[in-house]
């Protein structure tokens, strides 16, 4: 583990992890125009999030998006449901309801 740059107040612990693949592995999974180091951070983080260790906070960090429209995309690209409920949606139309919304 290693701190990344900036001050010592505000510097973070990060973790590199190294995935060995055979060469031909590699290449045949490297095709596509998302290169295969964000391939594999995107389902390792889209399988902590589904399975609740992870927070959309966590996403915007890990994956360095700055709107929850690119989360939301993110969460919709890898069939993730975000957990809302029919009951949660409904108090929140009545919510804007009531606001005039």
């Amino acid at each position: 583990m290693m701190l990344d740059g900036g001050p010592a107040c505000c510097q973070t612990a990060t973790m590199n992890l190294t995935v060995t693949l055979p060469d031909d592995l590699a290449q045949r999974l490297s095709v596509g125009t998302v290169d295969l180091e964000r391939r594999a951070l995107e389902a390792l983080v889209s399988e902590e999030y589904r399975a609740g260790r992870l927070t959309r906070p966590d996403l915007r960090r890990l994956l360095g998006f700055e709107t929850s429209h690119e989360i939301d995309g993110f969460l919709k690209a890898h069939d993730i449901d975000d957990g809302i409920t029919l009951e949660e949606l409904n108090r929140q139309l009545e919510t804007l309801d009531r606001l005039g919304m």
